[in-house]
């Protein structure tokens, strides 16, 4: 099982060899602001009607959130539901702006 956080640079570098799929649980206003481009929407609180729908157990999930908390949460919430390779990433998009994509934007 990989470890539950992953850093902005290992993450963006699992999406560019397409070994991972980026989930982003911010809200649709939050998106509005600032996005990765690629990231599948699923707000967090949409996540438990979801998941078992529209995501796969053995699928590797990336989550994103504004600063990495709802996303541990999610991946946490996620692993105790089966999807044993669910990683969040450390920081979350203010991370993400700052070490791999500054074009992404701040709020």
């Amino acid at each position: 099982m990989p470890s539950l956080e992953v850093s902005p640079a290992e993450a963006a570098s699992l999406l560019s060899q397409k070994k991972a799929r980026l989930i982003d649980v911010r809200e649709p206003w939050e998106l509005a602001r600032a996005a990765v481009p690629g990231a599948f929407p699923m707000p967090m609180g949409e996540i438990p009607a979801r998941a078992h729908q529209e995501l796969e157990p053995d699928e590797p999930l990336l989550i994103l959130c504004h600063h990495g908390v709802r996303s541990l949460n999610v991946a946490v919430w996620l692993r105790n539901q089966g999807f044993a390779n669910a990683q969040s990433i450390r920081g979350g998009i203010a991370a993400w702006a700052s070490e791999v994509d500054p074009s992404v934007g701040r709020y």
